[in-house]
């Protein structure tokens, strides 16, 4: 079958591999659609060394059942599905939190990823799509669900409603556009996204409806947010973050571009800032995203932008070069 390879750092290859193999209460998948993730662009730099060069790499996939050995779904459905595959019995998975599985492994990480023509997964990792949403739709669940599991997680610690809030975003990438999309829908009205890309500021205005700003030319005003989001998880980013929030106010760290770095830990303390982490999403959250995306809660998706699988290496090239406005990019192998 055919697969888009990671090579090596800054090179990803259309190859040749073999059709996957299925362990019991194992399906296999015939990807219909599947996103680039900032992950994913994060392993083709070289700078995630967990994935290794030789691996295939996505996930964030849409597709529809090709062969089972499970009695869970049969062959013809069309599911979408959670990437990290617990264990169900830790004590995480126990409390419905098994995003922190700690005996967790994860497709396009530990094991070949969706970016192929077929992907094996275990069943119990799928969510069913319900009919009237599209694939192209349904590949949008995993990242839609990281800023559905992050927004969920501030709301219960801000002090007042979400929608009295000023809210900062920094990263106009999917999780930040999706993030915005749904904070729209909350009805969140005083929202600004930090971007540095001109092409993807102009997205944000034109699908969001928001403010934005290059925060390389107009400097964060201090203390002028009671929600911010760092979805880019740089050195920079998470000092702006903390700069720009108010006394009191909540800061939301997502994105994980930097591995460490020193915050302010003064104005944290004295100004009561809640500083939360997030990792990914529970399968609840990935079902409740699910039914968000057919109730059409983020809106118009035309900025998401689609090409075959074919077109993957120039796809990777294009997001690293910033050439594209689309903050999510679905590759198509059929």
């Amino acid at each position: 079958m055919k697969a888009l390879v990671y090579t090596q750092p800054n090179e990803m290859q259309i190859l040749d591999r073999p059709y996957p193999s299925m362990d019991v209460e194992e399906v296999v998948l015939k990807i219909e659609s599947v996103g680039i993730c900032g992950s994913d662009m994060h392993a083709f730099h070289g700078h995630d060394p967990r994935r290794k060069p030789g691996l295939v790499l996505g996930h964030e996939f849409a597709g529809t059942i090709a062969d089972s050995r499970s009695s869970l779904f049969t062959k013809g459905q069309r599911v979408t599905g959670n990437p990290l595959i617990t264990c169900g019995h830790c004590e995480y998975c126990l409390q419905g939190r098994n995003n922190l599985c700690a005996n967790r492994a994860m497709v396009g990480m530990t094991r070949p990823g969706a970016f192929a023509e077929y992907m094996s997964i275990p069943a119990s990792s799928l969510i069913a799509i319900p009919e009237g949403l599209s694939l192209d739709t349904a590949a949008l669940t995993e990242p839609a669900a990281t800023a559905v599991h992050a927004i969920n997680l501030s709301m219960r610690v801000l002090q007042r409603p979400i929608q009295e809030a000023r809210v900062l975003i920094l990263g106009g990438g999917a999780i930040g556009m999706l993030s915005a999309l749904l904070l729209k829908h909350y009805g969140v009205d005083d929202l600004t996204v930090a971007e540095v890309n001109p092409l993807r500021r102009k997205a944000i205005e034109q699908y969001v409806g928001c403010k934005t700003l290059n925060p390389i030319d107009e400097k964060i005003t201090e203390n002028s947010v009671e929600f911010v989001m760092d979805c880019v998880g740089a050195v920079v980013t998470r000092n702006t973050a903390l700069t720009a929030v108010k006394p009191g106010g909540v800061m939301m760290h997502v994105g994980l571009q930097d591995w460490a770095s020193e915050i302010d830990m003064r104005k944290l303390t004295l100004a009561e800032i809640t500083l939360l982490g997030t990792y990914t999403y529970s399968t609840v959250d990935l079902q409740a995203t699910v039914n968000l995306l057919a109730r059409n809660a983020f809106g118009d998706l035309s900025w998401v932008e689609k090409r075959s699988l074919d077109d993957g290496p120039q796809a990777f090239g294009d997001l690293h070069a910033g050439k594209t406005a689309a903050a999510k990019v679905l590759l198509k192998p059929f």
